[in-house]
């Protein structure tokens, strides 16, 4: 009898509809109105990648708590890993207003690294160009990218609309942007060729370029690593750079790269040499000797710095 009478359960829960069943069955407004036979349906706005929206995170609460962790933190972080050498800065002291600041990029440690290194009052009204389909992946990666960095989407395969009318936007109004013109990570160690994002916010909102050269980072962290490994690092400021009348944005582009390759030699030898060397044309390139991949990797140690080698001590017997 108590099987039976369990079965009778079962078909009579099988014959009532169940709650979700019923409200599915129910029309507007119980739920959400159908579209009529050939009406296009609206576009829903995406919430992650390039539509991801940053706003919330130039707010006062969201600042405030931006600058407690550049100046807590991450500049401790930066000490204890990169104990960097900066260089340079009073090339800025006739810096007035916001800038465009393009660097070289080859780790993930580099935006640490500037946010801790650029000089007031640019530190703390800056936004970092991030890639929108690495770091504006899902919800929680942005939030943590656009607090923790002031990071802003932006598309790097192209210089897309909404991206560029973004960050022309902030700059308008007072912000400094930090872009990496080369798009991304260096992959081998050498540099990449420069894009035009840089050169043409700069024309567009009528502002200077400031190039930078991050040495030494790669040796911390460089890409496809996932642990640190402790090393010296430069940051060399440059004098802030405008285009010429009339010029293009992959002109400027391509003196921007010029000016960041004059920087890498300065930081590697001294000033003068490096000053020499590229108004006579022959500072040594970014981007590295057009070759096989086991030449470039052969080219590339010689900039690298010799690990330090010890007279081995035999024991006294």
């Amino acid at each position: 009898m108590g099987i039976g009478h369990d079965l009778g359960l079962v078909q009579l829960r099988r014959r009532l509809p169940s709650p979700t069943r019923a409200l599915r069955a129910r029309s507007f407004p119980l739920r959400a109105p159908t579209i009529p036979g050939g009406v296009e349906p609206p576009e829903v706005p995406g919430r992650t990648g390039v539509d991801y929206d940053t706003d919330w995170a130039r707010r006062w609460p969201a600042r405030m708590c931006r600058a407690a962790i550049v100046e807590g933190p991450m500049r401790a972080m930066v000490q204890v890993l990169a104990s960097p050498r900066r260089a340079s800065t009073d090339r800025l002291a006739d810096l007035e207003g916001p800038a465009v600041f393009a660097s070289n990029h080859h780790s993930h440690l580099d935006t640490p690294l500037l946010l801790t290194s650029i000089p007031e009052p640019w530190r703390h009204r800056v936004v970092v160009g991030a890639a929108s389909d690495y770091f504006f992946g899902s919800r929680v990666a942005g939030t943590v990218a656009a607090l923790t960095s002031g990071a802003i989407p932006i598309e790097r395969a192209r210089v897309g609309r909404r991206s560029a009318d973004l960050a022309a936007g902030l700059i308008d109004d007072g912000w400094s942007l930090l872009i990496y013109p080369e798009g991304g990570r260096s992959p081998d160690g050498w540099g990449q060729k420069f894009r035009g994002g840089a050169a043409y916010l700069s024309l567009r909102c009528n502002v200077p370029v400031v190039p930078i050269h991050v040495g030494g980072t790669g040796s911390i962290l460089r890409k496809g690593r996932t642990m640190p490994r402790p090393a010296a690092t430069t940051v060399t400021f440059g004098t802030p750079i405008r285009p010429a009348a009339g010029e293009k944005a992959p002109r400027f582009a391509a003196r921007i790269e010029q000016a960041v390759t004059a920087l890498a030699d300065e930081a590697s030898t001294d000033w003068y040499s490096a000053r020499k060397r590229a108004h006579a044309g022959a500072s040594s390139t970014l981007t590295g000797p057009d070759v096989g991949v086991w030449r470039r990797q052969w080219a590339l140690g010689g900039r690298r710095r010799p690990p330090s080698t010890r007279a081995r001590r035999w024991p006294d017997l």
